[in-house]
């Protein structure tokens, strides 16, 4: 995207004006408005599939990430009619959220436009929002973790979900650690899914609780890596696939072949880094919903 004030840019048949492109977000880095417009038009093929059906949560940085950003649930009244958006009735307060739903490139193009950095995602979609067809645990370490300790972790959650019938997807996150997903096929409940979560992280720090730890309380885990699965409930989200994330480096969240593993950080990958191996390789996670398994039969077999 060339550098400038305004433009309007045809993406998936829809003319979207876009401004401030020259508009430094990552200040350490350089990158413009223009250059995430630029990323998310590069990435889009591989990137809303993953956004597709699933309530968004947006973190906007309209004044870049030195600045004071935000994170977005109900769309904006001057969002186009164009933009789909979802009602879900709030567990907390009973009120309806209107989430913007991205089914197509032009809406990614168009919330990039809107300084949205980063892109986050319900584990299940509009058209069953009970019942998750993702299950995630994070790998949250303490700052100062090697990465191949990193690697060994993830190795061992995906032993797991491949010992009890789950098929294992490994994404970085962008930031400190890794996502270790599994396709469920949306049989069960949050509450199932989040059990089942719980059940497997549980074992493995069980299995090295100097290392390992589900304390939820920060001041309980000590210098142990956390193994997050609150991901796995209504309402909760991750970063989607593709995602830039809102820190110094302007890292993205890049999904993973189990060979790729070894070769990997958390935040290794930059924009023009996914750009390319895009063009080499497809998404490792494009075909995740051909292995979708039973959260209740994966849990009965960790029993």
């Amino acid at each position: 995207m060339a550098p400038g004030k305004a433009a309007t840019v045809a993406v998936a048949g829809r003319d979207i004006k876009v401004s401030r492109l020259d508009k430094v977000l990552f200040p350490d880095d350089g990158l413009t408005k223009g250059d995430l417009i630029d990323h998310c038009e590069s990435v889009a093929e591989a990137m809303v599939p993953h956004l597709a059906g699933r309530p968004l949560t947006l973190r906007r940085f309209p004044d870049g990430i030195g600045g004071s950003g935000f994170f977005q649930k109900d769309a904006s009244d001057h969002f186009p009619d164009w933009i789909r958006t979802e009602a879900v009735r709030s567990r907390t307060d009973g009120g309806t959220v209107h989430y913007v739903v991205c089914d197509d490139p032009a809406t990614l193009v168009y919330l990039a436009n809107q300084a949205a950095i980063e892109f986050h995602v319900w584990p299940s979609t509009v058209d069953d929002l009970e019942r998750p067809d993702r299950l995630v645990i994070d790998i949250d370490p303490p700052d100062g973790t090697d990465h191949t300790v990193l690697h060994t972790v993830a190795r061992r959650l995906r032993d797991v979900y491949t010992e009890i019938g789950l098929t294992p997807f490994v994404q970085a996150t962008g930031g400190r650690g890794y996502h270790v997903a599994a396709p469920l096929d949306r049989s069960t409940g949050f509450d199932a899914v989040r059990e089942l979560a719980l059940a497997v992280a549980d074992r493995l720090a069980a299995e090295d609780p100097d290392l390992l730890t589900t304390a939820q309380r920060k001041n309980k885990r000590g210098d142990r890596i956390f193994l997050d699965v609150n991901r796995n409930a209504f309402g909760q989200t991750f970063i989607a696939p593709y995602s830039l994330r809102a820190r110094p480096g302007a890292a993205v969240a890049t999904p993973l072949d189990w060979d790729e593993l070894g070769r990997s950080r958390p935040a290794k990958y930059t924009t023009e880094k996914v750009r390319r191996r895009l063009m080499r390789k497809p998404d490792p996670w494009s075909a995740m919903d051909a292995h979708a398994a039973s959260a209740e039969e994966a849990l009965e077999n960790l029993g």
